[in-house]
């Protein structure tokens, strides 16, 4: 049984999200025999080595061949099996488009694909695996739950509700080892139900995976100009929480925040629900740009597209002088 205590959190932060899949694997394997692991050639940068040695006969490695590990899902998802299949998140989103499309939105097997390292965190292996459009991919397949954790802690969470739902899910992990941690303690998670991670009344910021952190961040910085910011960790991108973004829409301002294209993801998900609301106060959608990043390490690519707690700083705040000085 895991226990949710600061020094675990600390741990799973050195770790990083894979390597808190890899705990919470084992974790699910030890109470119910149906859980079983796939992955693509991908069995240490998952986190699976100790899942491997507990249960050698539990973990599936395909090679890399992603879209066949899907089908074997599949078919492990019909017979009554809790399959998670892993493999980057640029290749669990585009390469096996179709078999995802057919086998978790058509057919509604509900297996548990797992985007590894998606965002910017594999930036020195190039664009071929950097995952920028996994979420607006993802998100066009009708009948697929999105999660998108904010820490390894919440990485935990999400592999845990997942495990225990019967609905095909995309869980999308983001950041390295040392990811620094958002939960300090044990906290309340629910598909499709937002948290609020910092309270304010002037400016909402709406996060989601690693940028939820850097948006408490920044959101402290804001603070010390006069300014009151609420920061919200919107953990599932779909459902997407509808009354969470309600309630920020009361707010002077709404900024979306994230490590992914501003095209087609948490963004453009909370765009489409203030568009239809009459909402007219400003919005800043804050993201990946729209071109593809050469290879580099990742806190120059999250400087470099303006992701990091000072560039995120000075956006909120141009944004806001803009309209409100």
């Amino acid at each position: 049984m895991i226990e949710f205590t600061s020094r675990e959190i600390r741990t799973w932060s050195r770790l990083g999200s894979c390597g808190s899949y890899g705990i919470a694997a084992v974790d699910l394997a030890e109470k119910d025999d149906r859980v079983v692991m796939l992955t693509a050639d991908l069995c240490y940068y998952s986190g699976l080595e100790r899942f491997k040695r507990i249960f050698p006969d539990r973990l599936y490695n395909l090679g890399i061949a992603e879209e066949n590990m899907i089908g074997v899902a599949a078919g492990m998802a019909k017979e009554g099996y809790v399959p998670f299949a892993s493999t980057y998140g640029t290749f669990a989103s585009m390469r096996c488009a179709d078999q995802v499309r057919v086998n978790m939105g058509y057919m509604q097997l509900p297996i548990k694909l797992v985007g590894l390292t998606s965002g910017l965190s594999v930036g020195i292996l190039g664009a071929t695996h950097i995952a920028n459009e996994d979420l607006a991919v993802m998100r066009s397949i009708p009948g697929i739950d999105i999660l998108s954790p904010a820490d390894c802690a919440e990485t935990i969470k999400a592999v845990e509700a997942a495990a225990k739902t019967d609905r095909p899910t995309y869980i999308r992990l983001t950041g390295t080892m040392n990811n620094p941690p958002v939960y300090k303690e044990d906290f309340s998670y629910k598909i499709g139900q937002a948290n609020i991670v910092r309270e304010g009344s002037d400016i909402s910021i709406i996060a989601t995976g690693t940028m939820v952190y850097t948006s408490m961040r920044a959101a402290q910085n804001i603070e010390n100009e006069g300014i009151s910011v609420e920061v919200i960790d919107m953990h599932t991108i779909k459902p997407l929480d509808y009354e969470a973004v309600r309630l920020a829409s009361e707010k002077k301002m709404i900024v979306t925040c994230e490590e992914h294209s501003r095209i087609g993801g948490l963004g453009s998900a909370v765009n489409d629900i203030l568009m239809g609301s009459g909402y007219d106060k400003p919005c800043l959608n804050i993201g990946i740009a729209d071109r593809y990043p050469h290879a580099a390490d990742y806190k120059y690519l999250m400087e470099s597209y303006g992701l990091d707690e000072k560039s995120v700083t000075s956006k909120i705040l141009d944004k806001w002088r803009n309209y409100y000085d």
